[in-house]
């Protein structure tokens, strides 16, 4: 039989078969399921089992490639095996220095991280219950944030109106998650590995110290705190809120 024609080179064939090219002239070393997941961690505050169950697949399979990715735009990745939770993080210099960054400051509000030390309590009480899956109404979370209004405090009406809305940014950033009822939320383990222990002592105190003294608050001593605890990053230009 010839081997002569105009059939394509093996060497060729085999080329196509390894590609990872999605369009002409694409020049990227990723697998789509690879570039999908990379997308996601880096739009969306976390990423977990239950919240994104194929893109959490894909990070635990390749996460040494992933990271690299990441590193490469002086990012880090957290990845929380126990919990099924990962996350981005800026990266950090051993000698200081300050790297460039994608992620732009997204800090909590003061009710919203309220809410957040008591989702952490719950979710923290229903796994020592043995509970697989922690619950909470939204009226029990409005109530918990009303509890820290200091005595001088005269806007209740515009309060509840920043306590609604701190739940419901909670519920955009997948901290809550929705379900049949629109008043009922169950809690994501992502809360507990993005808000350190420590980290939320220093904001309760510093709530409960602005609560007992009716001078203004220490914006440099709370405001501070606040944005430590939004560091958990969405990427996009510095300043920019949303995704």
């Amino acid at each position: 039989m010839s081997t002569t024609g105009t059939g394509p080179d093996l060497d060729e064939v085999v080329l196509d078969a390894a590609s990872v090219s999605l369009w002409e002239g694409d020049e990227g070393g990723l697998e789509q399921a690879q570039r999908q997941a990379l997308v996601t961690l880096l739009k969306q505050r976390f990423v977990s089992a239950r919240t994104h169950p194929r893109d959490w697949q894909v990070l635990v399979e390749h996460e040494r490639v992933l990271r690299s990715r990441l590193n490469d735009l002086f990012l880090d990745l957290a990845l929380d095996r126990e919990r099924e939770v990962a996350w981005k993080r800026q990266a950090v210099s051993e000698t200081g220095a300050r790297f460039p960054t994608l992620l732009y400051d997204a800090a909590w509000s003061r009710e919203e991280t309220i809410v957040l030390v008591h989702l952490r309590d719950r979710l923290r009480a229903g796994a020592a219950a043995g509970d697989r899956r922690v619950y909470v109404d939204r009226e029990d979370l409005l109530e918990h944030v009303a509890g820290f209004r200091p005595p001088h405090a005269t806007d209740e009406a515009g309060d509840e109106k920043r306590a609604r809305n701190a739940v419901a940014g909670l519920v955009k950033a997948g901290l809550l998650i929705t379900g049949d009822h629109e008043d009922r939320f169950e809690i994501s383990e992502a809360v507990e590995p993005l808000l350190p222990l420590e980290l939320l002592q220093e904001l309760l105190e510093a709530l409960r110290r602005a609560n007992e003294d009716p001078a203004p608050v220490d914006e440099d001593e709370g405001d501070g705190l606040f944005e430590q605890a939004g560091h958990a990053g969405q990427a996009g230009p510095a300043g920019q809120g949303g995704e």
